[in-house]
């Protein structure tokens, strides 16, 4: 099983933006990084990572 980057920066913010949507929406943090499509620890790390950052449309 290969292991390394699967998402690019930008996949990974709207990702994320997903999530908190769904948290909002009242889901548990847990779920809502199952839903799309990741651990709850890798969520984590990339809220710690890439949360503050903004894509630029």
């Amino acid at each position: 099983m290969s292991r390394g980057k699967k998402y690019a920066a930008e996949q990974i913010i709207c990702k994320l933006r997903e999530a908190e949507v769904a948290i909002s929406h009242g889901q548990m943090a847990a779920l809502a990084a199952k839903s799309i499509g990741v651990t709850y620890q890798t969520y984590c790390r990339w809220r710690k990572e890439y949360g503050g950052l903004r894509t630029v449309h």
